[in-house]
């Protein structure tokens, strides 16, 4: 199903796969799988770049949510009987505090009309056809190439007689699909899991906690159902569960979790130390330079004057 509105950005995406392809070709085989997993890779990974500066604004919001929570929960606990007032009052909370609850789906919506555009570009390209300024020279080379045996445009639920037109076994590429289909489950448990994690650890009273553990082992079988996609969409999203996973994990290891005092203030929480520094086993109080020494201050104290020069009479 082709979107009329999106055709800008199928368009855009097939330019750009163009310019990646010939970039890689230059110095590799433009037939080659290896060279058009690196394509599939950059693009992704050049895409994910893009919408970075959503997801610092995602985690700064979730992270001022998470101050919050005392508050919230204070509001919650002083409103339990007037649901309308509560709401009000968070809402007012999270205005002032400028914590937006939606921030989280900026990435998700920025996100999906490009993976929609790249599900379109590859699904024609592996099904031959020529289009958003693709040639019939390139699809084919897409069509072609192999990574790992199993074919490009191939699906797990592909027929033997239509894999076996790619020139390639049936049982590899299923195996192949498998593992990358494995790969992005793995991946996107993984990033549920370190949200969740960190989310209870925050507030373990939350009374969405068991939701929360529930979605956490669901959402991985969602991966499942790119069973039915081509090769090279796998092969996207199993990058971008990567780069969510290790774009999380950076964010979390340099923002802990806020501590809060009796009054429900923050607590400043110095972040761990960073992977140089750990490779130098050093912490950063360590590789901060020493203050420089204070000058000594030395008081002059006024000499004892004898008792004759005091009261200012003469010896005899």
């Amino acid at each position: 199903m082709e979107l009329s509105w999106l055709s800008w950005l199928y368009e855009a995406v097939a330019h750009v796969i163009i310019w990646i392809h010939t970039a890689y070709s230059t110095v590799l085989n433009p037939d080659s799988g290896l060279t058009w997993a690196l394509t599939i890779i950059t693009l992704t990974v050049l895409m994910r770049v893009l919408i970075f500066p959503l997801f610092l604004k995602q985690m700064r919001s979730s992270r001022k949510m998470q101050e919050l929570a005392p508050k919230v929960a204070d509001i919650r606990k002083r409103y339990k009987n007037d649901k309308q007032r509560m709401n009000q009052e968070v809402m007012a909370l999270y205005q002032g505090a400028g914590a937006n609850p939606l921030g989280g789906c900026l990435p998700v919506v920025a996100q999906f009309p490009i993976f929609i555009s790249m599900f379109t570009v590859l699904q024609n390209m592996a099904n031959g056809h020529p289009k958003y300024g693709m040639t019939q020279e390139l699809v084919d080379s897409a069509r072609a190439a192999h990574i790992f045996g199993a074919p490009l445009p191939a699906n797990f639920f592909m027929s033997s007689a239509d894999i076996a037109g790619f020139d390639a076994g049936v049982v590899q590429t299923k195996v192949v699909l498998g593992i990358f289909v494995a790969i992005s489950s793995l991946t996107t448990f993984l990033t549920v899991r370190q949200s969740v994690t960190r989310s209870m650890a925050q507030m373990p009273d939350n009374p969405m906690a068991q939701q929360q553990k529930i979605l956490m082992y669901i959402s991985p079988l969602f991966a499942f159902f790119s069973l039915n996609f081509p090769l090279g969409l796998i092969l996207y999203w199993v990058t971008t569960n990567l780069w969510t996973l290790g774009q999380q994990h950076w964010f979390y290891s340099r923002n802990p979790m806020p501590e809060f005092d009796a009054k429900g203030d923050v607590i400043p929480v110095q972040p761990k130390p960073g992977l140089m520094a750990k490779l130098r086993k050093t912490t950063p109080e360590e590789q901060a330079p020493p203050p420089p020494p204070q000058p000594k201050i030395i008081r002059q104290q006024p000499s004892r004057q004898s008792r004759s020069k005091r009261t200012g009479s003469k010896k005899s």
